[in-house]
């Protein structure tokens, strides 16, 4: 339900493209007006204006790959059918699924934002790459057949164009790699994030049993994100006489010391 436009002044129902109120002649704010452009991504909730399809580096690479493959006819027919789509430019889902944003008397305008924020930035984790590094394996395998069926056939096009395809094939992979090292980094910050907290709830002090039972995490995980955590210096670990292994956060034990003032 997006609600009726009226004038701020009478009270006068406005059309969507309305620049006066018909009845006191009052100018119509900018902000009653219907936004074409600025709408809301359904899958991340970026809100802001589509980007064209062959924006992405990832279509981009995968037109270049069907280029290959096909002798450049697969390549057209792909650019021909989604060059004119636009998708979102923070996750890349169709831009035709995103909701219009509407600002009315009655709400303020729609604020457009580059990407995720608070807990949704907190909690969402980047792409593992998969697509990526499946398409290079394909592409790689495709090459070297090309160039095995070249070099018997002795055919010194399908060498080329094989030698092409591997080498693009060798960087798509990589790229899904790169992408998955950055979700794995991600992770890891957001578990991080999470222990911090847990740290300062707890009064400066853990155990791997505690991480493990409070962030659902099993033991050998929790101890991994402690032990990276354990720089000697922020993070420390000790050893109590009852043989618990404790690890310490300086910063959160010793906060109100910290503060401006405390020791005044």
């Amino acid at each position: 339900m997006t609600g009726a436009m009226r004038c701020s002044t009478c009270g006068e129902r406005l059309a969507a493209d309305d620049d006066r109120c018909p009845t006191c002649g009052a100018a119509v704010s900018t902000a009653l007006r219907r936004t074409v452009a600025v709408r809301r991504c359904p899958r991340c909730h970026y809100a802001g204006e589509g980007v064209g399809y062959f924006r992405r580096p990832g279509h981009v690479a995968l037109l270049v790959c069907l280029s290959l493959f096909t002798y450049g006819f697969g390549g057209l027919a792909y650019w021909l059918m989604r060059r004119r789509h636009l998708v979102c430019p923070n996750c890349g889902f169709g831009w035709e699924n995103a909701s219009r944003l509407l600002a009315g008397a009655d709400r303020e305008p729609p604020r457009v934002v580059p990407s995720m924020t608070g807990e949704e930035r907190a909690s969402a984790l980047p792409s593992s790459g998969i697509k990526r590094r499946v398409l290079g394996t394909v592409a790689i395998l495709l090459g070297a057949f090309l160039i095995m069926m070249g070099i018997v056939e002795f055919e010194a096009a399908l060498v080329a164009v094989g030698s092409v395809a591997g080498a693009g094939g060798s960087g798509t992979f990589y790229w899904g790699w790169k992408a998955l090292q950055e979700r794995r980094a991600a992770l890891t910050q957001g578990l991080q994030r999470r222990v911090l907290r847990l740290a300062t709830q707890k009064g400066g002090t853990l155990t791997v049993t505690e991480v493990a039972a409070e962030l659902d995490l099993s033991m050998p995980a929790a101890e991994k994100v402690l032990v990276a955590m354990d720089d000697g210096f922020r993070v420390r670990s000790d050893i109590t006489k009852e043989g618990i292994l404790l690890y310490e956060f300086p910063e959160v034990q010793h906060r109100g010391r910290l503060e401006p003032g405390a020791g005044g």
